[in-house]
This record gives C-alpha cells, sequence and structure tokens, in this order.
C-alpha cells in the first residue's frame, strides 16, 4: 500500500523535472555526480476518514520530507522551486511550508538544506461485511404497557423496606417503601423475564406470575438468612 504512494509521488516527480533520479532513502550525498530528488517518508500523521454511505475507511496521513540535490546548486534550486509550485497546484498532495528542524539534519547527519514537506492520504477499505437476507416478513406487534405493583415480605411476613427490586430484561428498577411496597408503572403486559430482589447484601431472583387480578399486587417472600 505505501509503496504504492512511492511510486506516485515518483510518477510525479518525472513529470514535474523530468528523468532525474528520485531515492526514498533518508537525504544524505546524493546529488554530488548527479542531480536528484529525495522523496523521504518521515512519518504517519491522523486523518479523519472521509463520510461514506457503507463502512468508513481507515485513513492516515504520509508525510515526505522533499528534497533536491546537484554538483550546481542553481539547478537543485530549480528543481525544488518547480516540485513545490507543482505540489501546490496538486489537489492530492498538501504542502507543509517552514524551518525543518535542525536535529533532524543532524540525525541524517548531512547540512541543513532547502526543504519542504508534503502529505499524502493513504486509505484501506474495510470490508463488507455480507448481509444475510429476510426469507420471511417481518411481522411485528405491538405489546400492550400495564402497571406491575407488589410487596416484598421478610421472614415473618414483614415488610422489607428499601429493597431494590429490577427487571434486568427491561434495564428498570425501583426500591420499596417503608410498607415493602414497589411499583413499575409501565411494563409489558405479559412475561416479563426475571425479578430480581436485593435487600441487605442478599440477592433473590425470581420469575413472577402475576396475579389474575391486575390490582392485586405480586407478593414476593425474601428470606433473609442470618449474618
Amino acid at each position: 500500500m505505501i509503496d504504492e504512494v512511492d511510486r506516485r509521488l515518483q510518477d510525479w516527480t518525472a513529470t514535474v523535472v523530468g528523468k532525474i533520479p528520485v531515492s526514498l532513502a533518508p537525504p544524505g550525498r546524493q546529488g554530488e555526480e548527479e542531480p536528484a530528488v529525495g522523496l523521504y517518508l518521515l512519518e504517519f500523521a491522523e486523518s479523519p476518514s472521509p463520510r461514506t454511505s457503507g463502512p468508513q475507511p481507515l485513513q492516515v496521513l504520509l508525510r515526505y520530507l522533499v528534497t533536491a540535490s546537484s554538483p550546481r546548486p542553481e539547478e537543485a534550486h530549480r528543481m525544488l522551486g518547480e516540485l513545490l509550485f507543482a505540489a501546490l497546484e496538486n489537489p492530492e498532495l498538501e504542502v507543509e511550508l517552514g524551518l525543518v528542524p535542525l536535529a533532524l539534519w543532524q540525525a541524517f547527519g548531512v547540512a541543513p538544506r532547502p526543504a519542504f514537506t508534503v502529505r499524502v492520504p493513504l486509505l484501506k477499505e474495510r470490508k463488507t461485511r455480507p448481509v444475510r437476507r429476510v426469507a420471511e416478513p417481518l411481522i411485528v406487534e405491538a405489546s400492550r404497557l400495564a402497571r406491575l405493583s407488589g410487596l416484598v415480605l421478610g421472614p415473618g411476613d414483614l415488610p422489607l423496606a428499601g429493597a431494590r427490586v429490577e427487571l434486568p430484561a427491561l434495564n428498570v428498577s425501583t426500591r420499596t417503601d417503608f410498607h415493602g411496597r414497589f411499583h413499575f408503572s409501565a411494563v409489558p403486559e405479559g412475561s416479563t423475564g426475571t425479578l430480581r430482589v436485593q435487600a441487605r447484601g442478599q440477592e433473590l431472583s425470581v420469575i413472577p406470575e402475576r396475579p389474575a387480578d391486575p390490582e392485586t399486587p405480586l407478593i414476593v417472600r425474601f428470606p433473609l438468612m442470618e449474618d
């Protein structure tokens, strides 16, 4: 993938300055015997992925240091100027102008020289997962909502106040009042899944059976264990 970007930049360089040798190596002693262009990959930079209707592709920016060298400095300057203005006109390239840090040239082991940086996007498409076709028509049935009230009793059928009552399947919870009562204002009629009760560091899970009369509270007996 990155090698494809390398080749594109090399081809682009040839259209600007002709058949001049192009080096992807760090700037060094190139250009002492014949003119040369340097395209050194400095680093990767973050880039937001383009918005598309499908899966978002992965995208980064490749930062290349562009240099030109020649036994004749004026020829190196000419090539670098032509490359710079061609890059500014190229919509696929983003030019960065500024002083290249001295520490970078020291790391290369060469004297500072005129240069500029271009940023090139690199995209990687994500594979689209196959979507399974629905063989049967989708049937949506509306579920009526109803109240669910109950009473939590401890040992001796004494009301258990402050107990946490939860319907995990619906991600709703409440606490019992002073009289051990709890109330859910709107839950689907029929089965609501497991009812979980927590009190005094203990937990009880039951599958409640609703009374035939909606006004009759659901009784949950919580057999607390002695500490």
